[in-house]
């Protein structure tokens, strides 16, 4: 089993008849997802290697009962891909395009909150269920299928601690990259609670970074209502002071959203916080034996 994507998605992507959407998209069929449909305004009715392109999401979705997007839009215009996507019924949008306002995304976000869509991103590497489907940029190669779920802010965490695991036999159920902008879709708390509530994930890990107090809230989740193990890492604990690091969300005010306090609330909690990536797969084969 898997959360978010798997066997059940059939996916459109919007922007790919870009060069990052096509070749993504591609990819992402090479993977085995089940790509429906593209969509790309006054470009209806081309293809790309065999993938219909609509002009709209709605007649993608009435026409080839896609369920999911991927959004290549560049930054301008991938706020309104978004609420079309949302609008079209999607159950799930996943936005690989980073770049977009703060304040495109807080209307966004505002929007969401009165529909059934769950957003993933923006600014983000995408999520997959290794042997199931592939919605995003994460190599596929370096995922196995297994019972550990991950969610990160960081990108190339996922793709490294991802490596991590697989290189020491244990495999993954679902890796969700939310993505490090201020404003964004689906956070540690979401992801946490499909996560418990997926009988086939036994141990989830999260991966944070300097900035914001995502992982503090996180940590107190965890202790109200995760009884599943949980294994941290937090990226920033040699950042320099003062300095913004990293994502937009990465910004450090007084001692709050520190590296180091991050990791006391999750220790708090009963968390193991990794130092290093390397760890994080120590960690979590110790909590699997």
């Amino acid at each position: 089993m898997s959360i978010l994507v798997g066997s059940q998605t059939r996916l459109l992507v919007q922007g790919i008849t870009g060069n990052e959407g096509t070749f993504h998209t591609l990819r992402n069929r090479a993977y085995g997802t089940n790509v429906v449909a593209g969509v790309t305004p006054g470009k209806g009715g081309q293809d790309v290697e065999g993938i219909h392109v609509y002009d709209t999401v709605a007649e993608a979705v009435a026409v080839a009962d896609a369920n999911t997007s991927m959004i290549f839009v560049p930054p301008r215009f991938a706020a309104e891909a978004i609420l079309e996507a949302a609008d079209a019924g999607l159950a799930l949008v996943v936005c690989i395009t980073e770049g977009i306002p703060a304040r495109d995304m807080a209307g966004v976000r505002s929007h969401l909150a009165g529909t059934g869509t769950t957003l993933v991103g923006p600014n983000c590497p995408g999520v997959i269920s290794p042997g199931e489907a592939n919605v995003g940029i994460i190599p596929g190669e370096i995922c196995e299928p297994g019972r550990v779920g991950l969610v990160s802010r960081s990108g190339t965490l996922v793709y490294q601690i991802v490596h991590e695991l697989t290189q020491r036999g244990i495999g993954q159920s679902t890796c969700v990259g939310m993505g490090g902008d201020p404003v964004h879709g689906i956070g540690f708390i979401e992801s946490l609670e499909l996560f418990e509530a997926d009988p086939e994930t036994d141990l989830v890990v999260i991966t944070g970074e300097i900035g914001g107090d995502d992982e503090e809230r996180a940590a107190t989740y965890i202790g109200e209502r995760v009884k599943k193990p949980v294994v941290g890492y937090i990226a920033g604990f040699e950042a320099p002071s003062g300095k913004r690091m990293g994502h937009a969300g990465a910004i450090v005010t007084g001692s709050r959203g520190t590296a180091l306090a991050k990791a006391e609330a999750l220790e708090a909690v009963g968390v193991k916080v990794a130092r290093t990536p390397t760890e994080v797969a120590e960690l979590v084969a110790g909590a699997l034996a």
